[in-house]
């Protein structure tokens, strides 16, 4: 089907209320004793709001750009639009969403036995609020959605969680709230901003034309894209403010002369305001405290989809927000070297304290702190190879920690204990889920020909290319990565079986090989041939990358060409083409 026929049969809409409706439908037509037809309602609903995300791979990696758009008037006194839209980013993120759902609901049939109807209305309603993080182009529409989403997996974590769920929800929430009122003042900022640059300034004719000049930048040579930015633009021409996020990257990206419209010191302000929220969602060291509670006492659906998905909510919007409205505060030396600096102590702190664990669910959890560090590094090295490796380990990540946590599941659902001493020979009575275990510890370290290799691999080329200290340290978190997942395997799966109780537990069934197929089947996928998921992110990787460091493919030919060491160049001064028809 074409992209005009999918947006006229609003394809976005469907994929994000769909997991609404069933969850009214859950709440409104069955009754709480009904758990098996509720359980096989839920299954069969999530089952048919992935079908329709399948139609986005239809989007067209040749023109790149917004595609699939949905433009309404919605409030139209503040200026806030319904208008949805995925790049190729956010059509692998939002399939990634849409699976991780099924895998969250079908590990749950047994381990939820007490308000099962609540339950899966609750993940139905998460699912809605993370699909509707990403596909929003509005920013006051992605507030809500970013602020809905906290509900449900509060609720999870507080009522299905584990014995100190309470102490863990109540944190999660506070973390996430004090980042999101933070970044509220942002974007309100930007809001108030967009007409005064465009409308009240005594330059305010150079601005619009610089920031017009930077739509067709960004849109890619995409028609619909550039009518949704310039329709945009025409309201702050006129003095009317709006939320269009793709706006505001055009503002951000506009120059006059040699200095962005935007100045400096204003765009480290309003990137300091995003930065918390996303910090804190990823979770970047120093805001991780929140996340070992979080995973240790959530139900395992829970923890699925915060380490699939969730975080990847916190690096998205450093890829949509940051780095393409304040490009100038990204490519920054100042916030550079921060970034950098935090994402290196993340990736080594993270591995060091997992090592130290006695809880196999509290170990993987620490892991994702060190795996996120090094997606965060990947993402301010500021090159295609970083931000591409990037983009790819946060699917990576989705897959393999997801996987682990699922095993987790398995485990304790059997045995009703975390604890990695309770366990050890399990491969001699569980020889498939030990197969299964084996092939996701070896994709969570980056074993070649598996999905975490090519992800780790091109981050790592983006960080040697930027600096080569940086990558010594980095590829150390790798080396530890290894040490405590092979560790983990050996205490858990091979000796004797020591316990008692472990030596009458059943290998995997068919409804859990059913969830962890799709899961290996894509890491072999991404391992051997990565090349239709990495095409996705070409042009929109592109695209940042010019709009964060002007001229950096002509730049690093020159440097080639003379022989130069490259290293990451902070472009603090170069002007957009005269001709808008040269940016396409």
């Amino acid at each position: 089907m074409s992209e005009q026929l999918l947006a006229q049969y609003h394809i976005l809409s469907v994929i994000t209320w769909l997991p609404l409706a069933g969850a009214l439908i859950l709440i409104l037509f069955f009754r709480s004793e009904q758990k098996s037809a509720i359980r096989a309602f839920a299954n069969f609903w999530i089952v048919l709001g992935f079908l329709p995300s399948l139609l986005l791979l239809g989007y067209d990696r040749t023109r790149g750009g917004i595609q699939f758009i949905e433009d309404v008037d919605w409030i139209p006194q503040i200026g806030a639009r319904y208008q949805l839209g995925v790049d190729g980013i956010t059509v692998i993120l939002t399939l990634l969403t849409t699976l991780i759902g099924i895998l969250a609901v079908q590990c749950s049939w047994s381990a939820i036995q007490e308000r099962v109807k609540e339950y899966y209305a609750v993940i139905l309603l998460l699912q809605t609020g993370i699909i509707g993080v990403f596909v929003s182009m509005d920013m006051f529409l992605f507030y809500v959605f970013w602020e809905v989403m906290l509900v449900p997996m509060y609720f999870l974590i507080g009522v299905w969680g584990s014995d100190n769920r309470l102490y863990a929800a109540i944190k999660f929430f506070l973390y996430t709230l004090l980042g999101s009122v933070v970044m509220l003042l942002a974007i309100l900022k930007l809001y108030f901003i967009f007409p005064e640059y465009l409308y009240g300034s005594p330059n305010s004719a150079q601005v619009l034309e610089s920031v017009t000049r930077a739509a067709h930048l960004i849109s890619g040579g995409n028609e619909k894209t550039l009518e949704m930015i310039q329709q945009a633009i025409a309201l702050g021409a006129s003095g009317q403010p709006t939320f269009n996020i793709m706006a505001m990257q055009a503002l951000g990206t506009a120059r006059l002369g040699l200095e962005p419209v935007i100045p400096l010191n204003l765009q480290i302000w309003l990137f300091a305001g995003f930065f918390l929220s996303f910090a804190i969602k990823v979770p970047m060291f120093p805001f991780h405290t929140w996340l070992p509670d979080a995973h240790t006492e959530a139900p395992t659906a829970g923890s699925v989809i915060l380490a699939g998905v969730l975080l990847k909510l916190g690096t998205y919007g450093f890829v949509r927000f940051n780095l393409p409205i304040f490009p100038d505060a990204s490519s920054d030396t100042r916030v550079v070297q921060v970034m950098v600096g935090l994402s290196i102590i993340g990736i080594i702190y993270g591995a060091l304290v997992a090592m130290a664990q006695k809880d196999w669910k509290r170990l993987v959890a620490y892991s994702s702190v060190s795996h996120m560090g090094m997606i965060m590094l990947g993402i301010f090295v500021l090159n295609p190879n970083g931000l591409n490796g990037a983009i790819l380990q946060m699917v990576n990540h989705g897959i393999s920690t997801g996987a682990l946590f699922l095993i987790v599941g398995v485990v304790y659902e059997r045995r009703h204990t975390r604890l990695i001493s309770d366990y050890g020979g399990l491969s001699h009575v569980m020889p498939g889920f030990a197969a299964v275990f084996l092939i996701m510890t070896m994709s969570s370290i980056g074993l070649p020909m598996l999905n975490g290799f090519i992800g780790e691999f091109l981050i790592l080329r983006g960080v040697f290319e930027a600096n080569r200290i940086w990558a010594a340290l980095s590829a150390t978190g790798i080396v530890l990565g290894a040490a405590y997942m092979l560790w983990l395997y050996q205490r858990t799966m091979f000796g004797s079986v020591t316990h008692e109780k472990n030596q009458s537990l059943r290998d995997l069934s068919a409804r859990e090989w059913l969830y962890f197929v799709p899961l290996l089947v894509l890491a072999f996928w991404i391992g051997i041939y990565p090349k239709p998921f990495l095409s996705y992110f070409d042009k929109p990787v592109a695209t940042i990358v010019q709009q964060v460091r002007p001229g950096y493919g002509q730049g690093r030919r020159a440097e080639q060409h003379a022989g130069v060491e490259s290293a990451p160049r902070v472009v603090e001064a170069a002007s957009l083409p005269a001709d808008p028809k040269e940016m396409e």
